[in-house]
């Protein structure tokens, strides 16, 4: 698709515009109202401070690190750095890389920190997670009242008035809103597509970097993150950005004559609907504490990149990752279900398998090869580097080691058990074609992670 757009595109670029031109906010209304923008000076002070002094933390104790990431078979590093923070267990899946959370404090959760300073920091993001969910979600109803232009007068049902409530004590909801018509159904609906259980945490110096690609539709100048959309996350849900770009210094060292467009010292958003040459693009200036929302389906009927400034920048962004698979539950669970074929004999404490149907070892071996090339590979590929915040994932994976040992047993079992004479030809046949499948599948990746 990006092909035949830049074939289509010839030398020519595309219009976009900033909040410098007229138009500007007509466009923002009728083609990207989904995006919701908020200045710094709409956020707490004291918010502003602690995260920002958390991400100042972060950096000192160099935790944050430039991802290796799988695009079409070829491995590339990410000029931008990252860590990610949020619910235990949590893991985040972006071009074929996953990260694993440091957890930030939960209730019910031994977490032990490297130092206070990364507990505070962590703690300060666990924070603002819970200012932007609020956001989001008056910014969604916003638009639901918006939409329906006529707002009845009904009684709010308790548990309506519950949720708004919980809002409320939270200092963030205003009277008139609270009691505003939503329906129960909604409520619950808005919760869970804001509900942020991760912070993917970005950080780049644009002059430390050699080479940054330019954006290649309009001209809007250097990339700090090309145009896409966000992957893994719940359908329809609200992305949340927080911006803290290091103001001063560079931005006066480097006194260049501004383009046309934007202002090649701020970093900006850009935002285009994906794969249209009709619609201009919108470049929208990011300063010191500004954050966005991305509401709804925006993040799938619309790419966005972020356009490189002059000066270092640090930013939070706020997701509902998809966790049906990705969380250490959920692969525990996994590991507990396969495991059920696996029985030791009380006498001789020998081991055997129940069960030889083709679905049963099919769905084992498929379990052995996620646990291994989706969480210990995944894992210890870049995972060490955890350990400057916290140790909480080596117990974990120690327990997934040990289940992994126990499949590579299993494996050996059904190879065993099919060598044996006394098994019926058409069973035998029909277990090893289907078994012989997702071993050749973990021989290939065992190659390819090799390579990585």
């Amino acid at each position: 698709q990006k092909k035949k757009l830049l074939e289509e595109l010839g030398e020519n670029r595309l219009p976009y515009m900033t909040p410098a031109d007229a138009d500007f906010n007509q466009l923002w209304k009728t083609k990207y109202s989904k995006l919701i923008f908020r200045k710094s000076d709409t956020v707490p002070v004291e918010l502003h401070q602690m995260v920002q002094e958390g991400f100042l933390t972060l950096r000192k104790h160099n935790c944050f690190f430039q991802d290796l990431v799988r695009i079409k078979g070829k491995d590339f590093l990410t000029p931008v750095s990252r860590i990610l923070i949020g619910n235990p267990g949590c893991t985040y899946k972006y071009l074929n890389t996953r990260l694993f959370t440091v957890p930030w404090p939960t209730e019910g959760y031994d977490i032990k920190y490297c130092s206070p300073q990364i507990h505070d920091a962590c703690k300060a993001l666990i924070r603002l997670n819970e200012y932007l969910h609020v956001e989001a979600v008056k910014a969604l109803q916003g638009q639901n009242l918006s939409e329906t232009k006529e707002i009845k007068d009904t009684t709010v049902t308790d548990k309506q008035q519950n949720f708004a409530t919980s809002l409320t004590e939270k200092g963030s909801v205003s009277e008139d809103q609270s009691s505003s018509c939503v329906p129960a159904d909604d409520c619950i609906s808005l919760k869970h597509r804001t509900s942020y259980n991760v912070t993917l945490l970005n950080y780049m110096d644009p002059l430390q970097m050699l080479y940054l690609k330019q954006e290649p539709y309009f001209g809007m100048g250097s990339m700090a993150v090309s145009w896409h959309h966000d992957e893994n996350l719940v359908e329809r849900s609200t992305v949340a950005v927080y911006s803290y770009s290091c103001e001063g210094s560079a931005m006066e060292a480097i006194n260049e004559q501004k383009p046309e467009g934007r202002d090649p010292a701020v970093w900006h958003v850009g935002l285009k609907v994906a794969w249209d040459i009709e619609t201009p693009g919108l470049a929208i200036p990011l300063h010191q504490g500004d954050f966005y929302l991305m509401l709804d389906d925006l993040n799938m009927t619309h790419q966005h990149c972020v356009l490189a400034g002059f000066s270092p920048r640090f930013s939070s962004t706020h997701r509902v990752a998809d966790c049906s698979r990705g969380t250490l539950e959920y692969i525990f669970g996994q590991c507990e279900l396969a495991l059920q074929n696996l029985q030791t004999d009380s006498e001789s404490k020998t081991l055997s398998l129940k069960s030889l149907e083709t679905a049963v070892v099919k769905q084992v071996e498929e379990i052995h090869n996620e646990v291994e090339f989706e969480w210990l590979r995944q894992f210890w590929f870049q995972g060490k580097r955890y350990l400057k915040c916290t140790d909480w994932w080596l117990k974990p994976m120690a327990k997934l080691e040990e289940f992994w040992r126990k499949m590579e047993i299993m494996t050996s079992l059904v190879l065993s058990e099919v060598r044996k004479e006394e098994q019926i030809k058409e069973q035998r046949n029909e277990t090893i074609s289907c078994f012989l499948l997702v071993l050749t599948e973990r021989q290939k990746l065992r190659k390819e992670w090799t390579v990585r």
